[in-house]
């Protein structure tokens, strides 16, 4: 698939998850076959205000990839302005491949000051925010979405025609609404509506959780890409299993020492990237899902929520060992 003049094999992507896919987990996650990620949403206006906090979101490692860089907001001019401050802050660390603008996100602060998912409610501003962006971007400009508001107000299809003739070079679907959250099931049928009537790539993603979730997911909607989100959390190993599927090649399940080691190094990239104080607390569930389903974890989590330095954490994890 193509975003732009970005090509990529099959389209395997990690979803923007605030809080979780940081440098560190996009740096493991593209060791393991991630093929392109999109940063944690980061506010236009602070962007425009010169915020320091927001722009060390912005930053990414040349080790980690393709990496697209979020912003949420819902005034086109200031969106335009944050994306213009961003492309002229371009350098070693600052080095977004693409700007996506988040259409989609369900949390209460985002939505009740009109930004994220409360997007939905106006197509047309949809195609005016992407407009103002993509006039002043020499990267291709995506966006995310969900399938509406509500059950009563299903509207992806209407918002990424809107998108789309806005100019986006790319459109993410989450199968589910606003309301919804995470709860329930993915909507794959509406997914694969929305694919059958754009121009443009289609990237599905809701409950890719294993590699046959993705691989089903690709097959059923016909999407070009598939964008997977919390399926990643301690599991980046999805990523060589579903690219192993994809290819017909043979695929082994990482061992618990494997899986281990994937933690640490994480939680390692994390601590050079935050520093011990910072990293430890907001790597925990992230280092205890890596555990998940091996005997003895229990009490092992329970020791990583108490670590302090990475030494306990990793004696507690080789505690398994």
């Amino acid at each position: 698939m193509k975003i732009g003049n970005i090509e990529l094999k099959h389209g395997l992507m990690l979803a923007p998850m605030a809080g979780f896919s940081d440098r560190a987990m996009r740096l493991v996650c593209h060791g393991f076959g991630a093929e392109y990620s999109v940063s944690e949403m980061i506010s236009a206006k602070a962007v425009t205000y010169g915020d320091k906090k927001t722009f060390a979101l912005a930053k990414s490692k040349e080790d980690e990839g393709l990496v697209s860089l979020q912003l949420f907001g819902s005034e086109p001019d200031v969106m335009a302005r944050a994306t213009e401050i961003i492309i002229n802050s371009r350098s070693e660390e600052i080095r977004p491949c693409a700007i996506d603008i988040n259409m989609g996100c369900p949390v209460a602060k985002i939505y009740n000051n009109g930004e994220g998912s409360a997007l939905m409610k106006s197509p047309a501003l949809i195609e005016k925010i992407v407009r103002s962006i993509n006039n002043v971007s020499p990267l291709p400009v995506t966006v995310k979405l969900r399938l509406g508001i509500d059950r009563e107000h299903i509207n992806a299809l209407e918002c990424a025609l809107a998108a789309e003739e806005g100019g986006a070079a790319a459109i993410a679907l989450h199968g589910r609404t606003k309301s919804e959250m995470y709860s329930g099931e993915a909507d794959r049928e509406i997914i694969k509506n929305v694919k059958s009537n754009l121009h443009i790539p289609l990237i599905a993603n809701g409950d890719i959780k294993t590699a046959d979730d993705a691989v089903s997911m690709l097959e059923y909607t016909h999407a070009d890409g598939i964008m997977i989100g919390r399926g990643a959390i301690g599991n980046p190993f999805i990523f060589e299993e579903t690219t192993a599927r994809l290819e017909g090649g043979d695929y082994s399940p990482p061992t618990l020492e494997a899986r281990i080691d994937t933690a640490l190094r994480q939680l390692r990239f994390a601590i050079e990237d935050k520093g011990e104080r910072i990293a430890i607390p907001e790597s925990r569930k992230q280092t205890a899902l890596y555990l998940h389903g091996f005997r003895g974890a229990a009490s092992v989590r329970a020791k990583i929520n108490q670590a302090t330095s990475y030494r306990e954490v990793e004696l507690a994890l080789n505690e398994l060992l």
